[in-house]
């Protein structure tokens, strides 16, 4: 073979890569499907839905989307110290599917509960290790990681609109449990193709445990300090809970709690690893830049997934859906995120490379910075939407939902692909899955505060909507120009690791 065939083969990604694309691919289209119409199901009191006031169907919302990515910390865990990727992908899998058939059967309260619960669990298994081999097919890391990153989010982006597409039609239009029933048959899909397709292409990666694998200088940590902290996490909220700070009694409050919750926990984990975890000062050093990245990813999603709960209101309510005499589902408007990030993805991916050729590349925390400003002027241009419906009593053109989704996804593929990459590269290898799983914490805590929020949308004050909006864009603001002024002390953290 020349040497110009041998670079010619090297340039072009492995295989491996779209068996995961087209996983990752069918088990997104069930979430975000389901996540389309999943707050309007949920408040729906005429077609069979649950029925809920505006509180507890947004608190019951935010608490199963957080509980997806919040399971993702056991599920790395289990893979990291039992399973192994490879398992925990096929077993969350599995889990997801009989999910969504269980919500596809009309039943009673208990019965939907059981299927929101079998489904998060089963994307606990599944979301963290599924990242976790995608880095291990680019050992070498750099810009070509990051490119693999944004073509495994085309992926979800992919899924993304498939499943919105046709789950809201068919929940919206048909059935709500015809659109559970599709997300079902999506991640049958998922499985198959990873069944297939796995063995051949993915080779021996992920099939073992990391922390069975051999370290140069293995350091036992100190199981003391994870007990202790678990109880210090346990009593806090004991406390809370006995001094009527927090409620675990209803879905209002118990969304409530776990925002104290999550973040306890987060904190737990991190000292946990940092003290007992046996690391270098270098290592110790990326353990904090990897907290900066968790709360920075965690405050760009508190907006960000606004999509499925608050934003999604406002286009089924204030938001003129009628198109040459049919009405559009509200949970189509969704489909402009997947659909920018299918179009823009490649661009940004090449946009990355021509960067670092040419030594011009943000570094990854000014990217999270550049990603929460576009967030927040997401949000602005939502204002003045939301003054219009204010002041005139008005629906608004379904305009002002699609420029709002553009500056949001330019934002995400400023800070999703890129923080997912990051953390592969950041975290030490025996706590690869681990922290993965924190990384996902943040989409956990970010949708928990999304839903939280959306209780807050009155039907019968449509007024105060412009300054709910309004406080995004704030806070948005002052967060992206803090992580763009202190950029380059947490690039020197991460230990020249681009």
């Amino acid at each position: 073979m020349s040497n110009s065939a041998a670079l010619n083969t090297s340039e072009k990604h492995p295989p491996g890569l779209y068996v995961l694309f087209f996983t990752e691919m069918w088990e997104r289209f069930g979430y975000y499907g389901m996540r389309a119409i999943l707050l309007l199901f949920l408040l729906d009191k005429i077609r069979g839905g649950m029925g809920f006031n505006e509180a507890e169907g947004a608190a019951v919302y935010g608490l199963y989307v957080s509980s997806v990515y919040l399971l993702t910390l056991p599920g790395g865990w289990l893979a990291d110290n039992l399973l192994g990727q490879r398992k925990a992908i096929w077993w969350g899998g599995l889990i997801i599917m009989i999910g969504y058939a269980i919500l596809a059967i009309p039943g009673s309260d208990a019965l939907f509960f059981a299927g929101l619960g079998t489904v998060a669990v089963g994307t606990g298994l599944l979301k963290p290790n599924i990242s976790t081999i995608v880095s291990e097919l680019y050992p070498e890391g750099g810009a070509r990681r990051d490119a693999a990153f944004s073509i495994f989010y085309m992926g979800i982006n992919l899924g993304s609109f498939l499943g919105q597409l046709v789950v809201s039609f068919l929940g919206e239009k048909v059935n709500w449990h015809a659109g559970f029933a599709a997300s079902a048959v999506a991640m049958l899909l998922g499985l198959i193709i990873y069944s297939f397709f796995g063995p051949k292409h993915l080779a021996d990666r992920g099939m073992y445990p990391k922390a069975k694998e051999a370290t140069e200088n293995p350091v036992p940590s100190n199981n003391n300090i994870t007990i202790g902290l678990s109880i210090l996490v346990i009593g806090f909220v004991t406390y809370l809970n006995y001094a009527q700070y927090i409620n675990l009694s209803t879905a209002n409050g118990l969304a409530k709690a776990m925002a104290i919750i999550i973040p306890s926990i987060t904190i737990m984990y991190f000292i946990n690893i940092m003290v007992a975890g046996g690391l270098t000062l270098v290592e110790k050093k990326r353990m904090g830049v990897l907290m900066v990245f968790f709360l920075g990813a965690a405050l760009f999603w508190s907006g960000f997934e606004q999509a499925g709960s608050a934003l999604n209101l406002f286009a089924d309510r204030h938001t003129d859906r009628i198109y040459f005499g049919w009405e559009m589902p509200a949970g189509w408007f969704q489909n402009f995120n997947p659909f920018y990030i299918v179009t823009l993805a490649p661009l940004m991916a090449a946009l990355w490379i021509f960067l670092a050729q040419r030594k011009l590349n943000p570094s990854t925390p000014m990217k999270f910075g550049i990603a929460v400003l576009l967030m927040g002027f997401g949000f602005l241009i939502m204002v003045f939407a939301a003054k219009i419906v204010a002041t005139q009593g008005t629906k608004v053109s379904g305009m002002y939902l699609v420029m709002t989704y553009f500056f949001h996804t330019v934002g995400e593929l400023c800070l999703s692909p890129v923080g997912l990459s990051a953390f592969t590269k950041l975290a030490p290898k025996r706590f690869l899955s681990q922290l993965m799983g924190i990384w996902f914490v943040a989409a956990s805590f970010g949708n928990l505060i999304a839903g939280i929020f959306a209780g807050s949308f009155d039907e019968g004050n449509v007024q105060q909507m412009p300054d709910l909006f309004m406080s995004v864009v704030y806070f948005s603001a002052a967060v992206g120009v803090l992580l763009i002024a202190l950029s380059k002390p947490i690039k020197n953290w991460m230990g020249g690791i681009e």
